[in-house]
């Protein structure tokens, strides 16, 4: 049976590249999104076999997303696309469901072959992501964390991209008040109290790429 795939990126343009080669490859495209947030909601409505992220997306970045479709649809297969090879990453990635992890710099067999290796119940790291990063995932290695919840993260995101407090409370769809007091409780949670401090941090934690 055909494969049903959902794709994830802020660009239009590689989403219909990437809709051209998997079509070609016998895959069948059910839904596309642009944003980390459509791409829950849409996920959870269309139920793909497997969903491609793209990892540096505006509002909700594709690792935070695919932590979340993670939780909703169990059975759903992650494939990251990064140009992250750097262990932090990749294990947070594991820890958060995703199965294929693919560098923007490889070739389009190897997206097929990860979607494939994933579907199979196998792990696909692109070149530079050792196996020492799936062993310390398989024995329990304490992961990095900043103890933020999924909500903190996406607060912090939002603000390291210059939203104001009212255009974050339009896309949390919460009043400003409640806004605000999700950045001040951040700011108090990390121990940063500016909002340049915010954006360094969000950086060196890969929530948000130059």
């Amino acid at each position: 049976m055909t494969t049903r795939l959902m794709l994830v990126d802020d660009h239009a343009l590689v989403r219909q590249g990437l809709t051209a080669l998997l079509e070609r490859e016998g895959f069948a495209i059910v839904g596309q999104a642009a944003d980390g947030m459509q791409a829950i909601q849409l996920a959870k409505e269309l139920r793909p076999e497997v969903v491609i992220v793209d990892f540096g997306m505006p509002i909700l970045n594709g690792l935070d997303a695919a932590r979340a479709i993670h939780e909703a649809l169990p059975t759903t297969k992650l494939v990251l696309l990064t140009m992250h090879t750097d262990e932090q990453y990749v294990l947070e990635g594991l820890r958060a469901g995703i199965r294929g992890f693919v560098l923007k710099a490889q070739a389009a067999a190897d997206l097929v072959r990860a979607i494939r290796d994933v579907q199979a119940g196998a792990v696909y790291l692109g070149p530079g992501m050792g196996k020492a990063v799936v062993d310390a995932y398989l024995s329990g290695a304490p992961a990095p964390s900043d103890h933020l919840t999924p909500r903190e993260r996406q607060v912090l995101q939002l603000v390291a991209e210059g939203k104001t407090t009212k255009e974050i409370a339009q896309l949390l769809g919460v009043g400003v008040k409640t806004a605000e007091s999700h950045r001040t409780h951040l700011m108090d949670k990390l121990e940063i109290h500016d909002t340049a401090g915010l954006v360094r941090y969000a950086i060196r934690k890969g929530v948000v790429q130059l």
